[in-house]
């Protein structure tokens, strides 16, 4: 895995979805541990039910003074995103996707974002969403991929650095409390019962 330069990253700027006004990403752990999210896309069906899954922690990291980030890479989406209520942290955008280039999180090919997206784990997650009534669409870069970056109090270490292999990669709950030493209450959503063939929508 690519070594992190944070004093490099901490200095893109990152849009806020709520103010407009541009900031140093640093400033986002200046003060406190801060868990980002890095979502593929606002419109991703499995980064929607991504972030509502992440969001059952905000309660637990907003009482050990940990901030919860949420990162798009573009503003297709963000109205839509915002209004349905998927994420319960601040929400911010890198339109550049320096962030993203600089953290390693890849970009798909025309080619190679095929099977990715119609691999199992894609499928799973996609069940589960639908279960739960989250919907996406295909607006925006569908090339992307994210992943979350967990970094302590004043820059001082990378707690976690998570890259997306597949789309339907994500951290479990248990392993982002325990990265910040929060106790949380909530565990992951359990996964759809499937076989290799179908998922039972």
């Amino acid at each position: 895995m690519a070594t992190i330069d944070l004093a490099h990253v901490g200095k893109n700027l990152v849009k806020s979805a709520d103010t407009g006004e541009s900031v140093e990403l640093r400033s986002l752990w200046q003060d406190q541990p801060v868990v980002l999210f890095f979502l593929r896309r606002f419109g991703c069906q499995i980064c929607r039910w991504m972030a509502s899954e992440i969001s059952k922690l905000e309660p637990d990291l907003q009482a050990s003074g940990v901030a919860l980030v949420g990162i798009g890479p573009e503003d297709v989406g963000l109205k839509e995103f915002m209004e349905g209520g998927f994420f319960k942290g601040s929400i911010y955008v890198d339109e550049p996707k320096k962030c993203y280039k600089d953290l390693g999180f890849k970009r798909y090919t025309a080619l190679s974002v095929v099977p990715a997206a119609l691999g199992k784990k894609v499928r799973d997650v996609a069940a589960k969403a639908s279960a739960e009534g989250i919907k996406g669409n295909f607006s925006g870069d569908l090339l992307q991929s994210g992943g979350i970056l967990i970094v302590a109090k004043g820059g001082e270490k990378i707690l976690l650095h998570f890259i997306q292999d597949s789309p339907g990669d994500h951290v479990p709950l248990e392993d982002i409390s325990k990265a910040v030493g929060v106790s949380a209450k909530v565990k992951s959503g359990q996964k759809p019962v499937c076989n290799d063939d179908v998922c039972t929508r």
